[in-house]
């Protein structure tokens, strides 16, 4: 909703502190965001009103005390006064994030000025945007990536800004036309549903230049750049911002970017780096980065720096020329024969078969160690089809096999188009094929 800009807009200039929470969560875990991040009125629309938790202070926008609110204060700024704002330091805490929740209940991350400003001028200077672009954001506002990967960028390149309600994936090409979009980001899989609606003989006649984002495959990021004739930029963060990854054009379609100090990949035990194509964790050695740490929670803000290095939770693995690969979460570490192993690798080679459009891959416990387990939405694929795919992959090795196959007609989502893997893993019954 167009409010949630101004209010964003009122925070960074006024001194308060906007909370961004997720419409999709529920009841009591609603309530518990709302008491976490100590808010003091919540603000809602006719479609969420709904939702907000008894007791709750609330406002909503769409009834008349929110229009009578807005009037009484317009009549009060006059003159000089409207240009006026408060000093703020990049320090000031601004805005308060929750983490996508995929592996655990979300936190409250504290976002300073520094985080939206330092990345918003920073982006726009890469991309070139200015007072000629139009920045199309269709993400989630209440998440980092629609705030510092387009909102941000738009503000500090005084570009136009294009809000829609939701994303959709059957309007992405009809909104670039009508509102001249040359600048869209993205997160989770949205370049994948957009690639799923039919192709117009005119979609790389458009004014669109970059698309930038996170997660995209390296198939999709392909297919999209040549329906679209735009430039994909997938890059490699977290609303936390203790590292950052950025491609170069020499970076492999299916790696990360190049390994650059102060990002190492450690063992999670010891804390040094492992040999070049062994799995670890994607650390920031010299510590926070721009992580301000969690709201009101100092046990998970240590944990997350523990060893005095940024922990990401996220695996990965550095080939023979220096580029880093990610490899899973680190709670989706499997443990086969006494060998670590990462999930990504082995969706990313299932992705290949062309039944295949998702996979998810996650350890089921055996007797000793796991067993490889696989999520999949392929309709139509026979379990001989893919033992004899899996057996003609020359990057699979035979820990990697997966022995307990799930055929499911969807894969469940956070808000941001991300898979939520805890949740997929707790709805599956007895495995369809048994490799």
């Amino acid at each position: 909703m167009p409010e949630f800009s101004y209010l964003f807009t009122a925070a960074a200039l006024g001194g308060c502190v906007l909370v961004g929470l997720n419409p999709t969560r529920r009841g009591a875990a609603l309530a518990a965001d709302i008491e976490r991040a100590d808010c003091q009125t919540v603000l809602a629309d006719a479609s969420t009103l709904a939702l907000v938790p008894d007791g709750v202070p609330v406002l909503d926008v769409d009834g008349p005390q929110w229009r009578t609110l807005l009037t009484e204060a317009a009549a009060t700024v006059t003159g000089d006064a409207a240009a006026h704002v408060p000093e703020a330091d990049p320090d000031d805490l601004v805005m308060l994030i929750f983490t996508s929740g995929t592996t655990g209940d979300p936190k409250a991350v504290r976002c300073s000025q520094r985080k939206f400003a330092a990345a918003g001028a920073m982006l726009a200077d890469r991309f070139a945007i200015g007072a000629d672009d139009v920045v199309y954001l269709a993400m989630p506002m209440f998440h980092s990536n629609a705030l510092i990967a387009g909102w941000s960028v738009a503000a500090a390149g005084g570009a136009s800004l294009v809000l829609r309600e939701r994303f959709s994936a059957g309007g992405f090409g009809d909104d670039v036309r009508r509102f001249g979009v040359t600048y869209a980001n993205y997160v989770g899989k949205p370049l994948h549903y957009v690639l799923a609606t039919p192709e117009r003989p005119d979609d790389a006649q458009t004014s669109l230049r970059i698309m930038y984002g996170n997660e995209a495959s390296a198939a999709d990021r392909a297919e999209f750049a040549r329906r679209f004739g735009v430039r994909v930029v997938d890059g490699f963060g977290s609303t936390e911002g203790g590292v950052s990854i950025t491609r170069t054009p020499e970076t492999p379609d299916d790696a990360l970017g190049p390994l650059r100090p102060p990002v190492a990949v450690v063992d999670p035990d010891t804390l040094a780096p492992v040999p070049t194509g062994e799995i670890g964790e994607i650390v920031n050695t010299s510590g926070p980065g721009v992580f301000d740490g969690y709201y009101d929670d100092p046990a998970a803000t240590a944990h997350r720096l523990r060893g005095g290095m940024y922990r990401t939770g996220d695996l990965g693995w550095v080939d023979g020329d220096g580029f880093i690969h990610f490899a899973g979460r680190l709670g989706d570490w499997l443990r086969v024969d006494g060998e670590n192993l990462g999930t990504r690798p082995i969706e990313q080679v299932l992705l290949r078969h062309p039944a295949i459009t998702e996979a998810v891959v996650f350890g089921v416990p055996a007797e000793i160690g796991d067993r490889v387990g696989a999520a999949l939405i392929a309709p139509g694929l026979t379990g001989a089809e893919l033992t004899a795919f899996l057996s003609d992959q020359p990057d699979l090795g035979p820990k990697q096999y997966p022995t307990l196959v799930w055929l499911v007609d969807d894969l469940p989502q956070t808000a941001t188009h991300k898979t939520a893997r805890a949740a997929v893993v707790s709805a599956l019954g007895p495995p369809d094929w048994r490799l």
